[in-house]
Order: structure tokens, then sequence, then C-alpha cells
């Protein structure tokens, strides 16, 4: 498998729906850590969000979906979907007939790590059909476009038959900044504003940090796994001992030790034992360096059993007992390995000579000190030396090549260091070109020497080459190169014992306060512009998303019940992909909350209605909260149309809050602390717009206008309520 890069996705997704375009299946497929997640839903929207949020939940490289069909009235498709809205991802049209769901569900059951019956395999079969044939056409794409089968019970399968997580659209994630702040392109990277995820990520592996954003992205609904991270994390608080011993523990696991199952989990179609070309050195590189990580991840968990041992909390009780006492951990550190090599006169050469059976533990074939580096030259040296000596014998002769050449390398550094008076010279190396010289500039005098080559200034620095250390840099490489192939040879075998139990491998400030109930379950927040209105509805899906991935949330007492979905109507942008002005883009985002709401959602809205007509803004955002009231969803909405606090004298659950602000010699001071009640501020747009730095004849002229209409509509009311909560 190719390396992806750290925390860059490697999704490869497939979609599929129903004639009618109803029902959608969806196969997600991990190529780092050789997963697969099926979820089939209905889909509530025209404009496919539910789809969107999934895809926008994986991040995908690639799209598989079938051919383009004629899609009904007023729905575009998932193929046309990936076409408007995803064209930079690579997207891959399949036959029909590869979406097959009788295949899909047999290879499951061949390739799922966990037995068939655990994963409730039947009724998926006969219910969710759609998500097996996607599954059936990403595994035929894997092993078309990258040359890989997928061994037998060694793939980890999630069926999630719905929406078993709470739900939160695209749209809300940008609006709620979960994973990136808003407008990040437009402020540049010094920006110092940080998302909840940046907030929140100190994770100690690259597998955490994609957890973790898969949590924020998907919180858990099921109070009982909730309430168990809790108990967890109340453990690691309470007693230092195992939070800073588990810290520490941490950090001997390889970063990417989710990698590790790539090539345990994958073989390619061909297997040949007379490798060659750069491809294939590569390919044998990263197979050395999965074992490495393997033998790496393994020697950390003796110090993860002491830690975790006398752990109360289930959770980490739990990772103990499957992980720290599994005994196959052990055996893939310590039992006999059938490895085929062959014999000779110097060691062991294994094209030639005849067949001869070895025994050898794991720890009997890898080097003790081999450990997982992520510095480069460090990386190529304990990859190269990673088999024991006497194991190959062609093995140790490529050895000495890449020490003798290394050496030579190190000696033509000493050797320029003398004789060009450079004693500042050093001898970096990347992955990509070798070694190379960096010399500070201030030790040249006059011209560099006419050996020195491929010359280029980096700072303060000069990099540069000579044709001799070209010359070992490609005796070097090769002999590196030669170490990789047969390392891989000699460990061909031992990977293969360990596909056998790989499956064992998939183990591994004060915020205001908000109460809303049945009884009282909309709230509408007043305030003037920068007074808090837009951060308190974000602080708000934050407690709740951090509460339901089982984490602590910033305040002094919560009770929270849990929400299926979050939905949010914040910001003003018009959307020139869609042809929509700023209301309607405002419109849709509000008609698709309307047709997905449930009574266990959250909503939150922001300024409903500003962007039309005064009059049909307030319409607008009265009728649409009489709706959510009559469905008892929890609802936080933000205005400054203080008409619409007349909700309350209608409506005994509607209550309404305000943000304090002072007006002192003429300026606002805000207070940034929500309390009851509405409360009137006059004319705070013209003292904002004032502090904006808006010419004082501009603001006074202001004033005049806004004076003439008050006295216009003095005397009269331009909204009153009948006794049937109508307007009239």
């Amino acid at each position: 498998m190719e390396d992806d890069g750290g925390e860059k996705s490697s999704f490869v997704i497939g979609l599929i729906e129903n004639r009618a375009k109803e029902v959608v299946g969806v196969a997600a497929f991990d190529l780092r850590s050789a997963s697969l997640h099926l979820s089939q839903y209905i889909e509530t929207s025209s404009s496919y969000q539910n789809t969107k949020t999934l895809i926008h939940f994986y991040e995908p490289m690639v799209i598989i979906v079938a051919p383009n069909k004629l899609a009904p009235e007023g729905m575009v498709g998932v193929s046309e979907l990936v076409d408007r809205f995803y064209s930079s991802v690579k997207k891959v049209v399949m036959s029909r007939s590869c979406f097959d769901d009788t295949k899909g569900a047999v290879l499951i059951k061949s390739l799922a790590a966990k037995e068939p019956s655990a994963l409730g395999l039947d009724t998926y079969y006969k219910q969710y059909y759609l998500c097996l044939a996607a599954a059936a056409a990403i595994i035929k794409w894997i092993e078309a476009e990258r040359g890989l089968i997928v061994t037998n019970h060694s793939l980890l399968v999630t069926f999630n038959g719905s929406f078993d997580h709470m739900n939160i659209d695209a749209t809300s994630v940008q609006n709620l900044e979960i994973i990136e702040p808003l407008h990040s392109t437009l402020w540049g990277t010094s920006n110092k504003k940080r998302s909840l995820f940046d907030m929140l990520k100190t994770t100690k592996t690259i597998g955490g940090t994609r957890l973790l954003r898969a949590n924020l992205l998907q919180p858990l609904k099921d109070t009982e796994t909730i309430n168990a991270r809790l108990d967890c994390l109340d453990e690691l608080m309470s007693n230092e001992e195992l939070f800073f011993g588990l810290s520490q523990v941490l950090r001997k696991f390889p970063k990417e030790t989710d990698k590790v199952l790539c090539h345990f989990c994958f073989k390619p179609k061909k297997v040949s034992n007379e490798v060659s070309g750069f491809d294939s050195s590569t390919k044998s590189q990263m197979l050395v360096t999965s074992v490495i990580l393997l033998k790496t991840a393994l020697d950390a968990l003796p110090l993860l059993s002491k830690v975790l041992k006398e752990a109360k909390s289930f959770l980490l009780a739990n990772i103990y007992k499957s992980v720290c006492e599994n005994e196959k951990y052990a055996l893939i550190r310590k039992r006999s390995w059938h490895v085929i090599l062959i014999s000779n006169a110097k060691g062991f050469n294994v094209t030639h000579l005849p067949r001869k059976l070895f025994h050898f533990r794991i720890g009997e074939m890898i080097d003790e000190d081999v450990l997982h580096s992520r510095v480069p030259f460090v990386a190529r040296t304990q990859q190269c030396f990673a088999v024991k000596a006497g194991i190959d014998g062609l093995l140790d002769n490529a050895r000495r090549s890449f020490c003798d050449t290394s050496e030579a390398i190190h000696n033509l550094a000493n050797k320029y260091r003398q004789e060009f008076n450079f004693p500042n010279l050093k001898l970096p190396f990347n992955s990509r070109h070798g070694f190379y010289f960096s010399i500070p500039q201030k030790d040249i005098q006059g011209k560099l020497p006419g050996q020195f080559i491929q010359v280029l200034r980096h700072g303060n620095n000069i990099r540069c080459s000579t044709l001799e250390l070209a010359s070992l840099n490609v005796r070097n490489k090769s002999a590196s190169a030669e170490c990789y192939r047969r390392t891989q040879l000699c460990l061909e075998a031992l990977v293969d014992a360990i596909r056998e139990d790989v499956s064992v491998l998939t183990l591994l400030a004060e915020p205001n306060n908000i109460f809303l109930s049945e009884a009282s379950n909309m709230m509408i927040v007043m305030g003037p512009n920068m007074s808090g209105k837009s951060t308190y509805l974000q602080q708000v899906c934050h407690i709740v998303i951090l509460a339901q991935i089982g984490c602590y949330v910033p305040a002094s007492f919560s009770t929270l019940r849990v929400v299926d979905r979050i939905f949010t109507r914040m910001g003003t942008v018009d959307n020139l992909e869609s042809n929509s002005s700023t209301f309607m883009t405002e419109m849709r985002e509000t008609a698709f909350v309307m047709q997905n709401v449930s009574q266990r959602s959250l909503i939150v809205m922001d300024e409903l209605g500003r962007a039309t007509s005064s009059s049909d803004g307030f319409a607008i955002a009265w009728s649409c909260c009489e709706y959510l009231l009559s469905l008892k969803a929890y609802t936080i909405f933000a205005t400054h149309m203080e008409n619409l606090t007349e909700l309350a004298t209608l409506y005994p659950n509607v209550k309404i809050l305000h943000f304090d602000v002072d007006i002192r010699n003429n300026r606002l001071d805000f207070k940034f602390q929500l309390k009851d009640g509405p409360r009137h501020i006059p004319h705070y747009g013209l003292l904002l717009a004032e502090a904006a730095g808006l010419p004082s004849s501009v603001v006074e002229a202001a004033r005049k206008i806004t004076s003439r209409i008050t006295e216009k509509n003095s005397g009269f009311n331009t909204t009153t309520f009948n006794s049937e909560n109508r307007l009239e």
C-alpha cells in the first residue's frame, strides 16, 4: 500500500441508490487500516443531504458509482451529485454488474475478522442489500486497480443500518467550526482562531487523531457507551499515576500503528520471488517498515499491561483484558514460525540450492535493537538491519556494501571539511535525493570550489553535491534496495503466518447558563451585533457534541438528553454553484431543517429572515418558530427582531433571553452575559457604525433619518395578534 502521508484520508467509498432513488447504500473502505464501514438509509432530502454528510465525514480519495440513470423530477442521483459537488475527488464508474449484493455478502462472510453471526449479516443481506452491493464493487476495484487481494478473516467490518450516531450535516459542521475555523483560507495560516477539533487534538497517534475527528463528526447516541467513557475519564483525572503512565506508554507506540494492518490484510495478486525494479524495491521497503512497526508496537504491550493492570473503569479494564491478556499477541511475538529458507556454505540463499525447513521465533529473526524511527536515514538503517545476521548470506553481503558506502560518504565529508576549510559542513539526508552537503554561507570565502555541483541557496546555507558524492549515493541506494528485497524474501513466510492472527490486531472558562426541556423547549436570544449570540449558539452545540463523544464539558453542572441530529442555520452568503442568492440559500437550508427535524433534534438558528424584506423575514421567522414549537424539538433562535418576543405571550414553552450591554458615553459596553427577558437597546446599529469608523456626517444623517421614521411610526403598532395566535 502507498503511504498516505499521515492524517490524509485513505477512504474509497461506493455509492448506489435504489431505482426510486429513495434509499442509498454506502460502503467505505479504509485502505490504511483495512476496515470496511457499511451504511444504508432512506434519503430524506432531494438534495441528498444525508449522503453529503457521509461523504464529508469520510473525505474519500475515490468515489465509485454505477452508471447514471434518469432521476425523478427534482432529484439528481448520486452520480450527478458527485459531479456537481465533489469534482475534485476521483470518480470511478463501474458497471451495475459489479454492484452484486449476493457476491458482496459472500465476500464479507469470508473476509470479515469477526464471525458473521456477530455482524448480523443474515439480517443485513435481506434488508440492506444496497450497501453489500457497494461493498462488492469496492473490493473488485481494489483487486483490479491496486492489484491486491484482501486476506480471509482480516477485515474489520462495521454495519450501520441507519444513522446510529448523532447526525450533523455538512453545513452545520462548517457553521459550528467543528473541524475547520470559518474563513480560514481567507485569514491565512497566521490565524489564531482554532476549531473544536484543533482545541481537543492532543492525541499521541495518527489513528487517535482520526478517531477524534470521527467522533466529533458523528457523536454517540448510546448513553451506556457515553457514560462508560465518562467513567474512564473520571478515573484518569483522579489517578495521576495512571494518567501520566498511560501518556508515557502511548509515546512508545509508533504513531502509524494502524498502518501495520495493510501488509497483513492485503497481499499482491501475483506473488513472485523475482523482485526487480524501483517500485518493487519501494514495496519491499514498506513491508519491512510494517514488520518493524508491528515489533515496536508488540514490544510496548508489556508496558501498557503494567500501567493498566489496576485500572477500574470498564473501558480501561476491558482494554487490559482484551489486549494485554490476549495470548495471541504473545504468540505473534514468541511462537515458532515455519520459514522456508535455503542453505549454502556462506549462509542461506533463497534462490538456487535445495530447500531446507527452519523454525524461527519472531525474536530470533528480527533484531531486538530494531525500532521504528521517523528520521529518514535512521529509518533506512533500521530497515536494512531488521533481520538478524546469518539468516541470509546475500542479505549480509548487501549490508556490508551499505555500510561501506555510508562510511565512505561520511569520510568524504570529513575530507572536504579539512581540504576546503569548511568546519561547519553538514551531511543531511532525505529519502528522495540521499546525502547532500549543507555549508553556511559565512564559511564560504569568495567562490565555492568547482568540485561542488547542484548548488542551491537555502536560507543562510548552501546546499550542494559533488560527482564523488553522487556516485556513492547511487551505490548506497542500490545496496539498501538489495537489503529491502532480501529482507522481504526472509519475511514473506513470517508475514503469511502473522496473517493467521491478523484479526487480533484490529483491537489496537464559565459558559452562560441554558435550560431547555419539553416544558420550555424554545429559547429566543436577543442582543445587538457583537454581543455574543452566534458564539453562544456554537457553544451550546459544542457542549452537546463533547458530551456525546464521552468528554467533559466546560460547565459547572450539566444534564443533557441525547440528541439525534444537530441542525444549524447560521451566516448568510450567496451560493454561486447553485445559482442561489443569499435569501434562497437561507431558505433552502431552513427547508432542509424543517423536512428532517425530529422531537430529539437540536436546532440553532441565527438571524433567520434578515436576507429579505423586514415584513417577509419576520413572517417567515414567526411561522418557522411556530412549526418547531409544535414538534417540541429543542430550539435556540437568535434574532434582532424584537417583535418575535411576542411568542412568549402566546406559548408558555418559549423563553426570552438577552445578552447584557451597557451604554456609556454613547458607546456600547458588551458584558457577554446572558440574562432573562427582553431588553430594548435603541439605535445600537448607529453606535456600532460610528465605532467602525463610518464618517460622522454619514452617522449624523442616519440618526436624522431614524428619527423621522420613528416619528412617522409612532402612535400605532404595525404588528398585532388575534385570539387565534395569528398575525393581523
